[in-house]
């Protein structure tokens, strides 16, 4: 079993990407679908609505920021161990594998802590403030979801590890167990047992724990990259590596993080100054509709990160194993494919946008908050083709060891032009500049990208 994956060298690229990057696809959909579902029970509760929207929309970064640390450790050691594994360095992928389990277990901890303790001053920094029944909503929801964070992050920091290990199906299965139960909790505790937020949370974290006990079973029985005790002591050579190795997973995250914390607190201020939104009963909505929009966007990122973090462990056995023209035949055919994607995502955003939005309860909210959310999806995602593209050459150059490349990439989209312009356009433009921040970045970026796609061909 040493080198069981050496079919990744040999198998048809098109084959593998199927094998690869379906179930990833598929796993890091179901993990967008526990805050989506939530959103969806909550905004159609009467009781809840836009409220309880705009809560969830406060919280929702928090928890990005705990996929963000598991994303970084996960994708690090599933890079590590693929390129380990291409040079038949067997050691050094368990070791990463133990590593790796050590720092999510720490990092989930003192990030549960820090959020119980400071959590009002964390809402408040993420714009729960607009109104009193928004706050109100965001601590109940935040406290609960708090709870499951070690859940949480050790059961996406394993999904790519045990894809590394060669058993996608085994990563896809673990996800989707727990979001199916989150599905079947979350109408029984918000419409049967009404109870809010807190209902929706629990459900929540009730799956949460679900995927990662069923990691844990697999971590304890893993067929290629089985660690042993030894390989659980840190080492600041492999713990260095693999972090490296997974910062462009955790900037792509932890910007979202940046940008929707200025975009929130932009829509909080701007929106005060507007002559709808600026009344006490109205406050809530741009808030609230934003938060959709990215929940959409949010789910058409899971396909394009999928498909390319999925190829992490092909491209990285087939560097490490020196066969370049491989790589290049990959890049051609995720680059269309994701450009594909793009489309049509760009089709639904721009031609059914009430549609989308009646998933989310617009039936009982005011004629404003359908009216903006139409504005919302038509400009803020005009040019999501391009973010597609940018999502997945990010990725493609981590998982090619060009780590450097891919970081600063990231960090140019994510809060050099994420951050900057959500601060910058609203100056001029008032509310619509909060809209106009998402298609400008990814313009800029593309042009920058094109000629490091150029670069990875030529090379």
């Amino acid at each position: 079993m040493e080198h069981s994956n050496q079919f990744l060298g040999t198998e048809r690229i098109g084959t593998l990407m199927k094998r690869y990057a379906v179930p990833c696809i598929i796993s890091l959909l179901v993990g967008a679908l526990y805050n989506i579902v939530d959103q969806i029970f909550i905004a159609n509760a009467s009781y809840l609505g836009s409220y309880g929207n705009a809560a969830n929309t406060v919280v929702f970064p928090l928890t990005v920021v705990a996929l963000a640390i598991a994303v970084m450790i996960g994708d690090g050691c599933c890079a590590f161990v693929s390129i380990s594994l291409g040079k038949k360095e067997q050691k050094m992928a368990k070791k990463s594998v133990g590593n790796s389990v050590v720092m999510i277990l720490a990092g989930s901890i003192v990030l549960t802590a820090v959020y119980l303790i400071f959590s009002e001053q964390i809402i408040a920094m993420f714009g729960g403030t607009v109104n009193s029944e928004t706050f109100r909503h965001s601590k109940e929801y935040f406290f609960y979801i708090s709870l499951g964070i070690p859940f949480y992050m050790f059961g996406q920091a394993m999904n790519p590890i045990i894809r590394a290990d060669g058993n996608p199906k085994f990563a896809m299965i673990s996800t989707l167990a727990g979001a199916v139960l989150n599905i079947i909790l979350d109408p029984v505790f918000i419409f049967v047992f009404r109870w809010g937020m807190m209902g929706a949370a629990v459900a929540t974290v009730l799956g949460q724990v679900v995927t990662a006990a069923l990691a844990v079973w697999y971590l304890l029985r893993m067929k290629i990259i089985k660690p042993a005790r030894e390989d659980y002591r840190l080492s600041r050579f492999v713990c260095g590596r693999t972090l490296l190795m997974g910062i462009t997973s955790f900037l792509s995250q932890i910007s979202l993080v940046a940008a929707m914390a200025a975009i929130n607190n932009m829509l909080r201020k701007y929106g005060a100054m507007d002559a709808v939104f600026g009344q006490e009963e109205f406050a809530q909505i741009p808030m609230a509709v934003v938060g959709i929009v990215m929940k959409f966007f949010q789910i058409v990122i899971s396909i394009v990160v999928g498909m390319a973090a999925g190829c992490i462990p092909i491209v990285g056995f087939n560097m490490g194993a020196g066969k370049k023209d491989r790589v290049r035949e990959l890049f051609t055919k995720l680059l269309i494919a994701e450009v594909t994607v793009g489309v049509i995502a760009f089709i639904l955003a721009e031609c059914f946008p009430r549609q989308l939005i009646a998933i989310f309860g617009a039936a009982n909210e005011s004629v404003y908050y359908t009216e903006f959310a139409v504005k919302a999806f038509r400009t803020y995602l005009c040019m999501v083709i391009l973010a597609c593209v940018n999502k997945a050459c990010f990725i493609f150059l981590q998982a090619m060891g060009k780590a450097a490349e891919s970081t600063a990439l990231s960090m140019i989209r994510e809060v050099v032009f994420g951050v900057g312009f959500a601060l910058l356009l609203p100056v001029f433009f008032g509310l619509n500049g909060v809209l106009y921040s998402m298609p400008v970045s990814d313009i800029l970026t593309f042009v920058i990208a094109v000629f490091l796609i150029h670069g990875v061909y030529r090379s």
